[in-house]
């Protein structure tokens, strides 16, 4: 017998499955890599912009406030994409909002370098390049999982 409210309608089943519509569907190996791979890099690099923010201020020339700002918003960060990665049919949506923040970052990251903004050294400068090419092809990677994850149905 299925539970229900006190109106009388019926309760979601714990069991049901989630729609097509939700879910990313076929072959989700290639995409949950990417995404646990993104997690932990990213992870990696908030973790060691918090804890070493007071000593890669003078050598990247960015304020610590700014690296621990940044550095715990991507450890925040990290653990979403892990989420999203460790699902078996990761939630689409969530998907589509890892790869359109990979994206954002990219884009905000290669203005920020053009534009010096926060007069970072060169080797700051040359940092917040290299991890926003790496950023971008987490992102390619992960479009190409989902698409992989489409075609394997057909």
């Amino acid at each position: 017998m299925s539970s229900s409210d006190s109106f009388g309608v019926p309760a979601p089943s714990r069991t049901s499955t989630p729609t097509d519509s939700t879910v990313v569907r076929g072959d989700t190996g290639l995409l949950r890599l990417a995404l646990r791979l993104d997690a932990v890099a990213t992870g990696a690099v908030g973790a060691a912009a918090l804890i070493g923010c007071a000593a890669l201020d003078s050598v990247l020339g960015l304020p610590v406030a700014f690296l621990a700002g940044i550095g715990a918003f991507l450890v925040l960060y990290a653990l979403f994409v892990a989420r999203v990665g460790s699902a078996s049919a990761p939630n689409r949506k969530a998907v589509w909002a890892v790869i359109g923040s990979n994206l954002a970052w990219f884009a905000l990251s290669v203005v920020m370098a053009a534009a010096g903004w926060l007069d970072p050294t060169g080797l700051g400068t040359v940092m917040i390049v290299v991890q926003a090419v790496a950023v971008l092809g987490f992102a390619d990677i992960q479009l190409f999982g989902l698409r992989k994850a489409r075609t394997s149905l057909a």
